[in-house]
């Protein structure tokens, strides 16, 4: 297939706000493609990226037409993950949410020999066991079926960012001249599979996978949360009323309450996370031990929100976590504006994806791939890189 672009390209489904954009833009990657059923979603990634407003295409993506949709060298795919996730209605690849998956195969089936010749596609951890894995099976299969040799790893958002947030990435590539696969994975290091994900791939042998070789990522963190804090000044009225920091203190279960108790008479302010759930029938709030943050979600499909205490100085303080620490957390620089209301920034940041992350797979994997695959964008891929 004839190139005659002068960058790489790539389309981004589920584009959401931008953060795989983000991600992808530094290591020599331009968006000339972009999709999401959510004006809301998109208002926040045009207030970032101006341009949006000559690629970006609100609407569903099973009304997309894949043969007007333009040539680009890498589709990225970030499907709902609803009814995929423990936190959600565990509906499977087929349910209202996540069955959106099967838009992008449609759209790349209706691209034909215009389709790109990689593609990501992420989401999250219950992907791998949903239907017992099968729900993982098929969606490889359907790639498969377009001609996309397949790898998979895991990248926790905990070795860029303060955020525990595992997530499980898919890569397809149109290639004959590929490391063979699926034995790497008995050696591929535990930091990029998990032990779910290795039964998957042995199970599923009799697929076309093949086997990048990805580096080691870096160490998990242990701390940072207290460092991306928006300061917020005490008579801010986000912060919880008296009453309400009590009836969440009774919530708590005795170790739960000893982790803030620990810090209420130091000299200095210490920041934890927390989580309301349902225990046996009672409704707990459940604290951080570290200074990390759980894994960011919306109140959408049911999962939790996160919260934030804040002790030290004699005084316990709590409220909700401000969407520029959702922001930070997703490794979205101050620069991004925040116009919207709460909720639909909440919602926004929460859906999304790593940037730091997404920078590192395309450092370590995708960039790789197409110096491998795609010599004649190679001499394209360092020409861009060295401009960055």
């Amino acid at each position: 297939m004839t190139h005659h672009l002068t960058t790489l390209t790539v389309a981004e489904y589920f584009a959401g706000i931008g953060l795989v954009r983000m991600g992808l833009e530094p290591c020599g990657w331009r968006v000339a493609f972009a999709n999401d059923i959510s004006l809301k979603k998109y208002q926040m990634y045009h207030a970032f990226f101006p341009d949006a407003v000559q690629h970006y295409v609100v609407g569903d993506i099973f009304h997309m037409d894949g043969g007007s949709i333009p040539h680009t060298d890498l589709a990225t795919c970030s499907f709902p993950c609803i009814d995929l996730s423990l936190a959600g209605n565990m509906s499977g690849i087929h349910g209202e949410h996540s069955g959106a998956f099967w838009g992008f195969i449609k759209v790349l089936g209706g691209q034909g020999e215009n389709a790109p010749s990689l593609v990501l596609v992420e989401n999250v951890p219950g992907w791998l066991s949903s239907n017992n894995g099968a729900d993982f099976r098929v969606t490889v299969q359907a790639l498969n079926e377009l001609g996309y040799a397949c790898d998979v790893f895991t990248l926790n958002a905990l070795r860029f960012l303060p955020q525990s947030r595992p997530r499980v990435f898919l890569i397809g590539v149109k290639a004959e001249l590929l490391p063979p696969g699926p034995g790497i994975f008995v050696v591929r290091p535990t930091s990029l599979t998990s032990d779910t994900l290795r039964k998957c791939v042995l199970q599923n042998k009799d697929l076309n996978w093949f086997a990048a070789d990805i580096p080691e990522p870096p160490p998990l963190l242990a701390e940072g949360l207290s460092q991306i804090v928006e300061q917020l000044d005490d008579s801010d009225r986000r912060w919880w009323s008296q009453y309400e920091v009590k009836r969440h203190l009774n919530m708590m279960e005795r170790d739960h309450r000893d982790r803030i108790d620990q810090f209420v008479n130091a000299d200095c302010y210490t920041h934890r996370t927390f989580f309301r759930r349902v225990r046996d029938g009672h409704q707990r709030a459940e604290v951080r031990r570290d200074d990390i943050a759980g894994c960011l979600r919306t109140a959408v499909g049911g999962s939790a929100k996160q919260f934030l205490v804040k002790a030290g100085k004699g005084v316990i303080k709590m409220r909700a976590m401000t969407p520029r620490e959702y922001a930070r957390l997703q490794g979205v620089p101050d620069a991004y504006p925040i116009t919207v209301d709460t909720v639909q920034a909440l919602t926004g940041f929460g859906d999304a994806v790593c940037v730091r992350g997404i920078t590192w797979i395309a450092e370590n994997v995708l960039n790789p791939l197409v110096r491998l695959t795609l010599p004649a964008r190679a001499n394209d891929l360092e020409a861009r890189c060295l401009t960055i």
